[in-house]
């Protein structure tokens, strides 16, 4: 593509009166696909760092790991229908994700750590988000109101080189989004949610070319998401779908059985996700905090500048090139469908305060539209996104590398300090494999930034590589260079072991105003079993959140207790743990 290309982009005597011209003049030669190879190593450096070597981190991450850990004891059906954590709420509307980690657990043999277990479904699930999203932007590419401008004399791309080519960019956007990193590696229901998200936006998209693939997405799709946590954004999706199936444009290519068995489908799919809805009460008692005030609002534009960054920028220019199509969001399926997936969770995030675990959701939407942008761009604009995203990402994996190295030897003073200070009582610990891991990559970054900046710069995907490969060698480099750092600061094993230096051998231990991330950090770091503090209770040690010590007296006897010592999280002041000990017969 670039200017030269524009020259030969002479429209056929059809296009010339057309009061919507498409923007997208793509020729052959930049239609080109992304090395397999190539595509498939960036996916694995994505997804494997995060779930290898690490410990469950708080909060969110070792609570659902606390929940699928009593699940495998749990002694009844009832309790997996409605999974708890010691009878406290870690998320129960979401029982699917602890159902597919407890069974990971189950299945794994003995000698698979049990954290390590849980996340391989979770792991997986990831892998299928970016499958997902790839087939749903190439379905979406090969609609006829995306193609590209035809030329008088030919040599425009052909549909499947453009639908390939753009849904190479729309998964390298996916991976290049911030917000998709950490919790998308967390054992939680947000990336559960995330994953059947993007299988309904597959079936959605490819529906008019695969009706049976898409129909049995769909009978999986909605029930999945409603499972997961976000039954409501599940009927709003099936829900709005099957208004767009009953209601055809003009646009529409499902006729006859293939309608009607998408329709039969997308009602399937709707029925079980409100019957599982109400089965086991999803919606739960609470309703939505709504959002108000100044303050709730400018954190909300904060968290969705950084969150969907460098996806925003793209997306607002696809809209700004394609605004003569949104007039007709249903004869432009490749802009209508993105912008409604989207515009759910959006919607959501925008009036109440639901958080980033909602916003997650529109990544893979926000990422196909823009894909759409980069058939628009000028030579100059990619040059300039190529030196800025080279420039951004080479800093920040410097100052990974140096501060690695301040940990280590004591070089750099001031980085090393900092260390120090924010993690007291750090000990780094020289990883071979990690090292070798993070030199690999960063070498591996380097040789790509001569390869883009030098050569091929007509691939229509060319202004996504490096954002994506920046944002995969950062993650990389944390989870290798900085994962004993992390874990310190971000797991409960440092206080646990803490305690453990005090109490000993694993026993029974009471707990009061612990939250469930906490009571997740006792059994599985700690090696006990945790059990409420009662008056009437056996156990020789009580461990207590000094925030809930004005409530102790109500649940336990105080005489027969007496304080011992003090635990805090080395990296904060907050979670600290009262340790008691028992000083009279039960």
């Amino acid at each position: 593509m670039g200017d030269r290309a524009a020259l030969f982009a002479l429209h056929r005597p059809s296009f010339t009166l057309n009061r919507n011209p498409n923007p997208a003049i793509v020729t052959q030669d930049a239609a080109r696909s992304l090395p397999r190879w190539t595509l498939l190593l960036l996916c694995l450096a994505y997804v494997v760092p995060g779930y290898v070597g690490r410990e469950p981190w708080k909060n969110a991450d070792i609570a659902a790991f606390g929940v699928m850990q009593e699940l495998l004891d749990a002694s009844g059906w009832q309790s997996w229908l409605q999974p708890t954590l010691m009878g406290l709420p870690a998320d129960p509307n979401a029982p699917l994700a602890y159902w597919l980690g407890a069974a990971a657990m189950w299945l794994a043999p003995q000698a698979v750590a049990p954290d390590f277990a849980a996340r391989i479904p979770f792991g997986l699930m990831l892998a299928g988000t970016l499958i997902a999203t790839w087939y749903a932007v190439y379905h979406l590419a090969r609609r006829p109101s995306a193609q590209p401008v035809a030329f008088a004399f030919g040599g425009e791309a052909t549909p499947r080189d453009y639908a390939r080519a753009l849904a190479d960019g729309g998964l390298l956007a996916l991976i290049a989004t911030l917000g998709l990193a950490q919790l998308s590696h967390e054992t939680t229901p947000a990336l559960a949610q995330l994953f059947f998200a993007s299988l309904v936006f597959y079936a959605l998209a490819a529906l008019p070319r695969h009706v049976r693939a898409a129909s049995v997405a769909l009978i999986a799709g909605l029930p999945g998401l409603a499972l997961s946590g976000a039954p409501v954004t599940a009927l709003l999706y099936g829900a709005l779908s099957l208004v767009a199936l009953l209601w055809p444009s003009r646009a529409t290519t499902l006729k006859g059985g293939a309608r009607w068995l998408a329709t039969a489908a997308l009602l399937v799919g709707l029925l079980l996700a409100a019957g599982s809805t109400v089965a086991l009460d999803l919606l739960g008692s609470n309703g939505p905090t709504w959002r108000t005030g100044a303050g709730n609002w400018r954190a909300l534009a904060r968290l969705f500048l950084w969150f969907t960054w460098p996806v925003w920028p793209f997306v607002l220019w696809t809209l700004w090139r394609w605004r003569h199509h949104l007039r007709g969001l249903r004869e432009h399926p490749h802009l209508g469908l993105p912008l409604v997936m989207a515009g759910v969770p959006v919607l959501h995030a925008v009036l109440t305060t639901a958080g980033d675990r909602v916003l997650l959701l529109a990544l893979p939407s926000l990422a196909a539209l823009a894909a759409f942008a980069l058939p628009t761009f000028q030579r100059s604009m990619s040059a300039l996104i190529d030196w800025f995203t080279v420039l951004f990402f080479t800093a920040w994996a410097i100052t990974i590398w140096v501060v690695w190295i301040a940990m280590e030897t004591g070089v750099p003073a001031k980085p090393a300090a900092n260390v120090a200070r924010l993690a007291p009582g750090f000990e780094p610990v020289f990883q071979w494999p990690a090292f070798v891991a993070a030199l690999l990559g960063s070498l591996a970054w380097i040789a790509l930034a001569r390869w883009r900046t030098g050569r091929h710069r007509t691939a229509l995907w060319k202004s996504m590589v490096l954002p994506a490969a920046g944002a995969t060698l950062c993650w990389g480099l944390l989870m290798t260079l900085w994962l004993p750092a992390l874990d310190y600061g971000r797991a409960y094993a440092p206080q646990m072991r803490e305690v453990q230096r005090t109490i000993g051998a694993p026993t029974c231990v009471e707990v009061h105003g612990l939250s469930p991330a906490q009571v997740a950090a006792v059994r599985f770091h700690g090696g006990w079993n945790p059990v409420p503090a009662r008056s009437l209770g056996s156990c020789p040690w009580l461990l207590v959140d000094v925030d809930a010590m004005a409530s102790l007296q109500a649940t336990v006897q105080m005489n027969h207790w007496r304080a011992v010592t003090q635990v805090r999280r080395p990296t904060d002041g907050q979670d600290t743990l009262l340790l008691l000990k028992r000083i009279s017969p039960p």
